[in-house]
């Protein structure tokens, strides 16, 4: 299965997910109440997340006169790609890293840490960047988003669901027709979220490999980018980065560090295997 399909699999497994919380809970009124929910939420992430997580960081905008090898490459790069050019922010921050936001090519926007700029050569800066215009071009912005957006209305339901009986709360249906009511609120209101953030790291994990392939392709460098990548893990678990969990599938390398259950729910795929396939491509 190619990555299209599976993103396209694994969004329909969410909404399914959500579908079925706000079905058990409410029956069709539930199922109204959790679209209407994921809808607002996605619309305020498609019109405003970029600006939310610029802001977070505290990335600052920088010129050409500021920045100019920086500008230079992504200028370069977007010609290449036939892409508009994205705005360029500098993150001031000493962990190597770089994220690229935005809903769409014509409202895209690059940040490097000052971190990275410090470490990586010309080539490897280059499959950075590279890689992060390619989850432009891809969409893989606008997919992150949507998918962060229905894993969170699911959370959201699911601890709405988890102080129901304390209340008298039961949903759209009594007990006694549930057939197992109990293992079911179970499982949606304890389950339920750990399968949505499952389902929502796979889809951030697919389209990490596809970047990492789609940046090598347009520099004809795979090595590069796989040099870089290494470099970054080193830098990362050496200065890590204060993140929000919830943005940490946007950077090239995850910020956050931590032990075997970390690496399970991580939004980046094991980085060994991503410079194995960039390696591959070399061959």
């Amino acid at each position: 299965m190619n990555n299209a399909l599976k993103t396209t699999a694994l969004l329909g497994l969410l909404t399914g997910l959500l579908i079925l919380i706000g079905g058990y809970f409410g029956g069709s009124r539930g199922m109204s109440l959790a679209f209407v929910m994921a809808f607002l939420m996605n619309f305020g992430a498609y019109w405003f997340s970029d600006r939310i997580v610029l802001a977070m960081y505290g990335a600052q905008p920088v010129s050409e006169a500021e920045a100019p090898e920086l500008h230079r490459i992504v200028r370069e790069l977007t010609l290449r790609a036939h892409m508009p050019m994205p705005r360029i922010y500098v993150i001031p921050s000493e962990a190597p890293n770089a994220f690229a936001t935005g809903r769409d090519p014509e409202h895209a926007a690059v940040a490097a840490t000052q971190g990275i700029l410090r470490i990586l050569n010309e080539e490897e800066l280059e499959g950075v960047l590279s890689h992060e215009l390619a989850h432009v071009r891809n969409r893989d912005t606008l997919i992150s988003t949507i998918a962060a957006t229905l894993a969170g209305v699911i959370v959201m339901l699911a601890r709405m669901a988890m102080w129901m009986p304390f209340f008298g709360g039961g949903g759209g249906r009594d007990d006694d027709d549930r057939g197992g009511g109990a293992v079911g609120f179970l499982f949606l209101a304890i389950l339920a979220p750990i399968a949505a953030t499952l389902i929502q790291l796979a889809i951030s994990r697919s389209r990490e490999f596809q970047a990492d392939e789609s940046g090598a392709r347009l520099t004809h460098k795979p090595y590069a980018l796989a040099s870089a990548l290494q470099k970054l893990e080193v830098g990362a678990t050496r200065v890590p980065m204060e993140a929000n969990p919830a943005t940490s599938h946007l950077f090239i390398v995850n910020p956050l560090r931590g032990d075997v259950l970390f690496k399970l729910f991580s939004t980046h795929p094991p980085i060994e295997e991503r410079i194995a396939r960039l390696r591959a491509l070399v061959a």
